[in-house]
């Protein structure tokens, strides 16, 4: 963008008297919506999370979709740093609605039975392979839209998920360059229809966690070097407010850096797929007896220095 152009941009957006954006150590990347842009952007969310930077405002160069963004490499990554050392202005949070991170992404990979505290509240061996499945893109939403309650399974259950976002192709990727593939971090929750997964369609998994809506995501995309040790983060559910999961990302039998390595013998990774690194204890189908969600419930999923999504129940 021009200087003299980028000028104009930041007096008008000043005028219309929004907060200088806060900067902070960490880039939290994220998709929104607002009611004076046509379709997605990408943006910067503040530390706080109360606004947003809008990044296409910033360089009206860089893809409007995080997919987009993320194909570009570094070279968007370098903009969005030069951005939150800027003081430019931010988009009140009250203004944008956050959508997924990462939408319509090649792949969605899941990985089960994948903390050690989980293998143990169902009394069985800790894996000795990762345990593969996925979800289709299309049961992708937002950090806070709604998740809809099948009329075909009356047994839809919450897993909150570290999330990995790939930044780099790869295939036969090596653990020890498995880091250089992740673009970053965010928060998933993998909804769950136990009665497709368990009982239903020959007991594969697929079908009952891939119904619409069944893989809320956000509200960033934290990149990988802000995060200290995605290993060592806290990870909690609540459903109503009540702590239903409380574990650490330390549990995980197998680490991103082995997922990667085991997942990309298989298939290519491209930048956007997802991996959904597995889930702790407290799921509801392994309470005596069996908790499941209800019309109305509220579910909130949280990782330390990641965030929180929170999703009403429909």
């Amino acid at each position: 963008m021009l200087a003299s152009g980028r000028k104009k941009l930041l007096t008008a957006l000043l005028q219309a008297q929004k907060r200088p954006f806060q900067p902070s150590r960490d880039m939290r990347l994220v998709q929104f919506l607002a009611p004076h842009l046509t379709g997605p952007h990408v943006g910067l969310e503040s530390e706080n999370g109360e606004g947003v930077i809008n990044l296409n405002a910033f360089d009206p160069t860089l893809p409007k979709t995080m997919m987009h963004f993320l194909e570009q490499g570094e070279p968007a990554l370098s903009v969005a740093r030069s951005a939150l050392t800027a003081q430019l202005p931010v988009l009140p949070r009250s203004e944008v609605t956050l959508l997924a991170p990462i939408t319509r992404p090649d792949k969605v990979v899941c990985v089960g039975m994948n903390y050690a505290d989980h293998c143990k509240e169902q009394n069985v061996s800790v894996p000795k392979e990762p345990i593969i499945f996925s979800k289709f893109g299309s049961s992708i939403v937002g950090p806070y839209d709604e998740i809809v309650l099948p009329p075909e399974s009356k047994e839809v259950d919450w897993e909150v998920e570290l999330a990995v976002v790939i930044g780099n192709k790869g295939k036969h990727i090596k653990a020890t360059d498995a880091m250089a593939h992740v673009a970053g971090f965010t928060v998933a929750h993998d909804v769950s229809a136990r009665d497709w997964q368990m009982r239903r369609n020959g007991k594969q998994w697929l079908l009952g966690k891939t119904f619409d809506t069944f893989c809320p995501l956000g509200p960033a995309l934290v990149t990988r070097d802000s995060v200290a040790d995605p290993h060592n983060l806290k990870i909690c559910c609540r459903v109503n407010g009540e702590v239903v999961q409380s574990s650490n990302t330390n549990q995980m039998v197998f680490k991103t850096e082995e997922l990667i390595a085991w997942i990309s013998q298989f298939v290519t990774l491209y930048p956007g797929d997802i991996i959904l690194t597995g889930t702790p204890p407290g799921v509801g189908v392994f309470r005596k007896p069996p908790v499941f969600l209800q019309k109305g419930d509220e579910v909130q999923c949280e990782i330390e220095e990641l965030g929180v999504i929170i999703n009403k129940v429909v």
